[in-house]
Formats: C-alpha cells, sequence, structure tokens
C-alpha cells in the first residue's frame, strides 16, 4: 500500500480524533467533578449539530463560528439540568442517576424525531471541498479548521480550570467534596457550572463535527458510547487522557477503515479499550486508584 495514502489517512484520522478528544472531555470533566456519568452525553451533541444547522441555515455564518452561541446555549442547558434536575440525584445510588440520564437522553431524542424528522441534515461551506497540499499529503479544509478549534476550545477549558478562581474552586470540589464544603465553597453551584462546562464543550464539539458528518437524532448512542471509550481509553477524569485518546482513537479508525475494511472501525476501537483494561486499567494518563 502507498506510503502517501497511509499517511494521508494517518492525517485525516488525528484530526477528527481531535474533535472526538473536545467531546469526550466534556463527558470527562462533568464525571471528574459532579462523579455523575451523562448517559445522554451523545444527545446533547446531536442537539448541538441540530442547533448549528438551523443557525447556519438562518444566518449563514460559519459552523464554527456558530460554536460559541451554540456552547452557550448547552451550558444553559447543563447548567439548568444539573441545578434544576440531577443535582438531587448526586449522592443516590449509581442505578438512579443513571435511569435518570437514560431518561433524559430517550426525551432529547425524541424531541428532535418531532422536531427534525429522520432524515439526515447537514451544512454546506465555501471551503467544503478545498484542501491544504504539504508535499505528498492533502489535508481537507474542514478538517484542519474544525481540528483547530478543537484545540482552541480545549486550550480555553484548560486555561479556565488553572487560571481562574472559579476554575480552581471546581478542581477543590473534585479533590475534596467535604473539605470544599467546610472552606464555604457553594458546592451545588460549582456542580451546575461544571455540567454546564462539560455541555458547552459538547456543544462545540457537534457544531465541528458537523463540517465532518450529517445529523440525525437516532446518532446520539454511538456519540455516547465513542466519548466513554474514549474518556476510560484516557483515564477517567483525566482532561489530557481525553484528548490524546480522541487521537487514538481517530487515528486507529482510520487505519482500520483503510487496512480492514470501513465496518472494522468499531471492532478495532472496542479491541483498543479491552487491552487498555487488560493492562492498564487507569487509562493512558489516569492515575491508579
Amino acid at each position: 500500500m502507498p506510503i502517501d495514502l497511509v499517511a494521508n489517512v494517518v492525517v485525516a484520522g488525528l484530526l477528527a480524533g481531535l474533535v472526538y478528544g473536545l467531546a469526550a472531555l466534556g463527558l470527562s470533566v462533568i464525571f471528574g467533578v459532579v462523579r455523575v456519568v451523562n448517559f445522554a452525553h451523545g444527545e446533547m451533541m446531536t442537539a448541538a449539530m441540530y442547533l448549528a444547522v438551523v443557525l447556519v441555515g438562518l444566518t449563514g455564518i460559519d459552523p464554527l463560528v456558530a460554536a460559541l452561541p451554540v456552547g452557550g446555549v448547552l451550558f444553559l442547558f447543563g447548567y439548568a439540568l444539573q441545578r434544576g434536575l440531577i443535582n438531587a440525584f448526586v449522592t443516590r445510588p449509581e442505578h438512579t442517576q443513571f435511569i435518570l440520564l437514560v431518561a433524559v437522553a430517550i426525551i432529547l431524542v425524541n424531541v428532535q424525531l418531532m422536531v427534525f424528522g429522520p432524515n439526515a441534515r447537514n451544512v454546506q461551506v465555501d471551503y467544503a471541498l478545498d484542501s491544504f497540499e504539504i508535499g505528498p499529503l492533502i489535508i481537507d479544509k474542514v478538517r484542519v479548521y474544525a481540528a483547530a478549534a478543537a484545540v482552541l476550545a480545549a486550550g480555553a477549558l484548560f486555561a479556565f480550570f488553572r487560571r481562574t478562581l472559579v476554575g480552581k474552586s471546581i478542581r477543590a470540589c473534585a479533590d475534596n467534596y467535604l473539605g470544599a464544603q467546610v472552606v464555604g465553597l457553594n458546592v451545588k453551584r460549582l456542580y451546575a457550572l461544571t455540567f454546564g462546562l462539560g455541555a458547552a464543550c459538547v456543544g462545540a464539539a457537534g457544531c465541528m463535527m458537523l463540517l465532518l458528518v450529517d445529523v440525525t437524532p437516532v446518532q446520539g448512542p454511538a456519540y455516547t458510547l465513542l466519548a466513554f471509550i474514549i474518556v476510560i481509553v484516557g483515564g477517567m477524569g483525566s482532561l489530557t487522557g481525553a484528548l490524546a485518546a480522541g487521537v487514538v482513537i481517530g487515528m486507529s479508525e482510520a487505519l482500520a477503515g483503510l487496512l480492514i475494511a470501513p465496518s472494522a472501525k468499531s471492532m478495532v476501537t472496542f479491541a483498543i479499550l479491552i487491552l487498555v483494561l487488560l493492562f492498564r486499567p487507569q487509562g493512558l494518563l489516569g492515575r491508579a486508584g
């Protein structure tokens, strides 16, 4: 097989993997702080993709620009969902949290089906068929722009947690729930902010993903499962691990589609998950419990 072809496929997978990683960052943030697994994560992503379709259709703006208002809407939705509903289940058994968020996911899917129907939707951009030529590499502009936007969004999230007082307070809640309460932090409000940030991440990732694939309401569970795999492979609660694992999964899917068959992508993804669970159960960049 020509090495140029393999190199092009690897680069395309790497760029798509950065968008995967941003989507998984949202799930990792929520779990790492709130200790709730968001089983409606993929459905929230498809909702963001539909919002971007509507916004682009009404205003004609670029989907990457739409990531800002769509991410804002998802932040408000996540904040309200955590503050008004999920917060009452934080200290309850995990199976009740699972049932609650699966119910939210089912509601989101059915609302999207009623509003948009089952047919696939997409957006058209001027640079959809353009590419960059770097030596033997021919790289689609949509992938480059989507990956660059994902890196910027992830960098902004990392900076928020490390540089801002609110971000440090959220990290304190993640490290020691009781200690955060003792020093006077409003844990419920910080949990809601965290869930909102996680929802904003997946909202922005949905706008970027819209450049790569069409959207249908039934895609939600697949995106949820993919985000779970990435978070587990990267390490539960590790933000850098989620981004790195997204790149690994993206490249492995691209190579599997080329070297084996397009239908083998999921097989290779689950094989990586099994290997990580066998030989490094804490994940690539996670800490041993």
